[in-house]
């Protein structure tokens, strides 16, 4: 029975069990076991549930533990745990934070009139207001070698932007620099939540500050400062010429659950930054978390498992078919020709803009994968002889060369549209836009052409299904699975901070897609043709004829 099953069937059950799995701990999350003792003996209850007189008091400090002082930036007197608010302060930042140096944030819940530092029942946060990151390098134009701003400060800079631009170095120094979050995101739980002392949940633990009154035992507000608000965006490159920086203050009450929530969330993005990923590819996560609500974020879950089912499914089953493929019969060569080097020229624009690893990682396997079909497509053998490398071309049978010349006929007539246009692009964008090196403009000229005409390229194939009247040479399976997930692509467009004409390309390609389907009914698939593999289904031995 188990031998029977299919590989295809066993992944689907294994997905189905993880999206199961992910379910359960997400309820687990969100849903906390209040208590329920008779006596309430094992229960600890909220302090804000005597609706206590607060104050909301925020220091600055150079040290986390403000032993070298402390500055009031910004005081709730009357501070409401149910209001939501939003305040703008500038903060005076000292001559070491200016220096590339550090600051923090002291943020203190307290009883009114009573000094933060003198009372017993005051929960505090600490939290970094400043953070360190290189500094991007700015584009210049690359024929009159001027910046966009032209003031008296920046024309001592020009030599250096010079140097850099005319060496192709993509950035003027590594060294990292000190920049402002200029928002500060907190939280307090308003639910009068009853723990119970046998079953604190473990992300809570930390936040829980608990004390003594009489039998039973009360615990302080649960104050949370949302690191995931902030975003890459936000940030201010401090100099030493700037001695006040306004921070943006934003209050709102959150439930037990949401806190639970976000306190995973952001061990999640801890996670990731120790095992290497930037701050800029962490931004991409917090983007998902911070600019959509809970629903949206579920929905986008359950869509991100299903684009990884499909992706891998249409990479097992595209393997597959060229792994298997002995023929070009019906296929366009200029077409995996062109995918091969469009994929890298996207590859290669996607890292030179940084783009979150979400993007980058997925494209160098793409390019990878393209690069090995183009060795299928056109029957490359290599041969090593002294550590040199030699290249034997395979040969063409007929209906290849018919093939091969409705490929060509078909390039033919494209290049007479696409070559002045791309041309006419990349002159036009190195005298009237701006970019870091020359480099840069080369691989963003490229890009801009494979954005903008690339689908054109997928033409040619749809011009060979037209003139066979055939499409059963093509992968349907994997092709169906790419479809499903240029659909999901186009729900990512709107998650995932990438580069706008990589996201005009996600619906670019349903037209293409929806193109190929109409070839699809129009031509049925006749089992008398040769298939993707080279064969007949149709094609029967024939018998040799007995006189009688």
């Amino acid at each position: 029975m188990f031998l029977k099953t299919s590989f295809t069937t066993l992944v689907v059950g294994v997905f189905a069990v993880y999206v199961l799995h992910t379910c359960w701990v997400m309820y687990g999350i969100v849903y906390t076991k209040p208590c329920d003792s008779p006596k309430g003996d094992n229960c600890i209850t909220p302090f804000l549930g005597g609706n206590p007189k607060l104050q909301l008091s925020i220091y600055t400090a150079l040290q986390s533990n403000a032993e070298s002082g402390h500055t009031l930036i910004h005081t709730e007197e009357n501070f409401d745990v149910n209001s939501k608010f939003e305040r703008i302060v500038n903060v005076s930042l000292p001559k070491k934070t200016r220096n590339n140096g550090t600051l923090y944030a002291l943020i203190f819940v307290h009883q009114a009139g009573v000094s933060p530092w003198h009372d017993p029942k005051q929960v505090h946060f600490v939290a970094q207001l400043t953070t360190y990151m290189v500094p991007k390098l700015p584009e210049i134009s690359l024929i009159s070698l001027e910046d966009q701003t032209q003031g008296p400060k920046e024309q001592a800079q020009k030599k250096k932007k010079r140097d850099a631009a005319r060496s192709g170095a993509t950035s003027i120094s590594d060294h990292p620099v000190s920049h402002w979050r200029s928002r500060l995101t907190l939280n307090i739980v308003s639910d009068h939540f009853l723990f119970d002392k046998e079953s604190l949940p473990s992300d809570v633990h930390r936040y829980l500050n608990v004390f003594p009154n009489g039998k039973k035992m009360v615990y302080l507000p649960l104050l949370f400062v949302d690191e995931l608000s902030n975003r890459v965006k936000d940030l201010v490159e401090i100099n030493s010429s700037s001695a006040e920086l306004p921070l943006t203050i934003s209050y709102d009450a959150i439930s037990l659950g949401r806190l639970r929530f976000w306190i995973h969330m952001q061990d999640a993005v801890y996670s990731l930054q120790q095992f290497g990923f930037t701050e800029k590819d962490a931004d991409e996560i917090k983007g998902i978390f911070v600019d959509t609500n809970l629903y949206f974020l579920a929905l986008t879950f359950f869509v991100a498992a299903f684009h990884l089912l499909f992706d891998f499914l249409a990479f097992k089953n595209d393997i597959s078919f060229w792994k298997q493929k002995k023929s070009m019969v019906g296929m366009s060569s200029k077409a995996v020709l062109w995918r091969c080097f469009s994929t890298i020229v996207i590859f290669l624009y996607l890292f030179d803009e940084q783009t979150s690893l979400l993007v980058l990682i997925p494209a160098g396997v793409g390019s990878i994968i393209e690069v090995w079909k183009v060795k299928k497509a056109l029957k490359i053998q290599v041969f090593w002889k002294g550590g040199k490398p030699t290249f034997l071309f395979g040969k063409l049978d007929e209906s290849e060369r018919r093939t091969e010349e409705y490929d060509t006929l078909a390039m033919k007539y494209l290049s007479y549209l696409l070559y002045p246009l791309c041309i006419g692009g990349a002159v036009y964008a190195l005298i009237f836009l701006r970019y870091k090196s020359w480099y840069s403009w080369l691989i963003n000229s490229l890009v801009n052409g494979v954005y903008a005409f690339g689908f054109l390229f997928m033409l040619p194939q749809l011009f060979v299904n037209f003139k066979l009247k055939s499409v059963a040479h093509l992968p349907w399976k994997a092709f169906m699975y790419k479809a499903f997930n240029t659909f999901i692509d186009d729900v990512f467009a709107f998650i995932i901070t990438m580069p706008t004409s990589h996201r005009l390309a996600c619906f670019r390609d349903d037209v293409v897609f929806l193109i190929y389907l109409y070839q699809r009914w129009l031509y049925p698939v006749d089992k008398t043709r040769v298939n993707e593999y080279g064969v007949s289904y149709d094609e029967k031995p024939k018998r040799k004829t007995h006189k009688e």
